[in-house]
């Protein structure tokens, strides 16, 4: 059953025993991440918080802030309404199967077909309760140019004629060096000016002023690519960012989805519902209907990039400041009980860890239609994401681990791995300990290691050039004949299975 609102998500989660209330006023500013960084570092997650008394600048805000919501295996499978993501991934797997593909783009076609069975196409509604309360924001810059025209109200429920800020949200400053307070959970949708087609992603969002942030979009990402045929063809660009609604959507938002499909048309499947649209009040773009916040307004191609940053990044490290596009706030709107939902990136376990689990999980199925020999897929915790990839294969010819490894990096996000390494398919890649028990003992660090080129991640601090950089694959599987290796392979150390159950039986598994 799908979530009418965030808030149904809360109560949810507080009835599972994954929440936890923080009744005492805590500040937005450091406070809440010193908080979230030690939940997110308990065993297995810890819970979700809910800070019911929020301050900003000393101020108690009207809206409650929500972090950690989606921290652990069991959170994300309740955001899925299932028992666990495996449960959900073996299903979109069965779907996947009814006709095997034979290249990859009847992949992403199959991919399309097995959401759409659950009528899950977004559709279209009149009005939302994000539009409980509609505020106009006229920033200095639309005064002058008469931007945005003016809306059709059609009677919200609530307009309120105050003008509004993006400093009366709760909006955290994680760590000490930021470069200010950022939006970390934005679901941000734009268009492409050609072909219409809409792309939902997660871009940080840096706060300027009360009508200006920064937009985070970094250079391979969908938005830059629809932002550049803007620039090219010297129009305003319309953008919306939303926040809250269905836990579905910063999942979907995040996900590996291949380019062209609608994120929105993955979150209605897994929600087993249709995501209802609404009109946005300044310009065409949608965005679901139950969203807690929305935050319209439009990019400049005709103004200069500024710098945005530091900020505090998932890898770890502040990434430094950087010239981005600057976005020009014209609406905001809420639901009258929105909770501002929010999380922290930084050195890890953190809650990325769980929500990218889940994507591979999830997607493992469209890479073993690709490569039918893969067994299973990893990102461990200290790879941070995409910086180092475990992955097992049922090995049948000589080189066949380098077949993957060049497959894998020419496939979506995963061309910024740094790091891939291919083991056995007895190898447990969930554990990394296995894994670099494999990796030194079945490995010649010259024979069986290859360096690459390829894009980079533009928040890899390492490389000498932004979003350009090297790639190591290590295949430390078992070595064939074919393969160059001419001695005798020696057994691993296994103990006989009959001894095994007889020790066993005289003394259980405890001793």
């Amino acid at each position: 059953m799908a979530y009418d609102s965030f808030n149904d998500f809360l109560i949810a989660l507080e009835k599972a025993g994954e929440l936890k209330r923080i009744t005492v006023p805590v500040a937005t500013e450091l406070e809440i991440t010193e908080i979230a960084d030690r939940e997110m570092k308990s065993p297995g997650g810890g819970k979700a918080l809910l800070f019911e008394k929020p301050t900003v600048n000393g101020v108690v805000s009207p809206f409650p802030v929500a972090i950690n919501t989606l921290g652990s295996h069991r959170r994300m499978a309740l955001s899925m309404n299932a028992n666990s993501v495996d449960e959900v991934a073996a299903e979109l797997g069965a779907l996947m199967k009814a006709k095997p593909p034979t290249c990859f783009k009847e992949a992403v076609k199959l991919l399309s077909l097995a959401l759409d069975l659950r009528h899950a196409k977004p559709k279209t509604v009149k009005t939302g309760p994000c539009k409980d309360v509609i505020h106009l924001v006229e920033s200095p810059k639309s005064k002058v140019e008469s931007w945005p025209p003016a809306p059709d109200w059609k009677k919200p429920s609530t307009l309120d004629p105050r003008p509004s800020t993006l400093l009366n949200l709760p909006i955290l400053k994680c760590w000490p060096l930021d470069g200010g307070r950022f939006i970390t959970l934005p679901c941000v949708v734009t268009r492409d000016p050609d072909t219409g087609e809409r792309n939902l992603g997660m871009y940080r969002i840096q706060i300027y002023d009360d009508h200006t942030t920064g937009m985070h979009w970094q250079l391979q990402k969908v938005a830059a690519r629809h932002g550049r045929r803007y620039y090219e063809k010297g129009e305003r660009m319309p953008v919306a960012i939303f926040l809250g609604g269905d836990p579905m959507f910063p999942f979907a938002a995040t996900a590996p989805m291949p380019d062209g499909l609608d994120e929105f048309l993955l979150a209605g499947y897994l929600r087993k519902k249709s995501v209802e649209l609404v009109k946005c009040e300044t310009n065409d773009l949608e965005v679901p209907a139950n969203a807690d916040f929305v935050i319209e307004g439009y990019i400049d191609p005709a103004e200069p990039l500024r710098d945005e940053g530091p900020f505090g990044d998932h890898t770890g490290y502040y990434t430094l400041p950087e010239p981005y596009p600057v976005f020009h706030i014209t609406a905001i709107t809420h639901r009258k009980d929105a909770v501002y939902p929010a999380t922290i990136v930084g050195i890890p376990p953190m809650e990325d860890f769980y929500i990218g689990g889940a994507s591979v999980k999830l997607f493992l199925p469209i890479f073993k239609m690709n490569f039918p020999e893969i067994v299973d897929i990893a990102l461990p915790a200290e790879g941070v994401f995409h910086n180092l990839v475990f992955v097992s294969i049922k090995k049948t010819y000589p080189m066949q681990a380098y077949k993957i490894m060049h497959g894998l990096w020419g496939m979506g996000q995963m061309m910024f791995t740094k790091y891939i390494i291919v083991v056995d398919a007895d190898v447990n890649v969930h554990n990394t300990s296995e894994v670099l028990f494999h990796l030194t003992a079945n490995t010649d660090p010259q024979r069986d290691s290859i360096f690459t080129k390829g894009p980079s991640d533009v928040l890899d601090h390492a490389t000498s050039e932004i979003a350009i950089g090297s790639k190591m694959g290590i295949d430390a599987t078992k070595k064939l004949p074919g393969e160059g290796f001419k001695r005798a392979w020696p057994p691993l150390i296994k103990m006989d299975e009959a001894v095994k159950v007889k020790v066993e039986k005289l003394f259980g598994k405890g001793i």
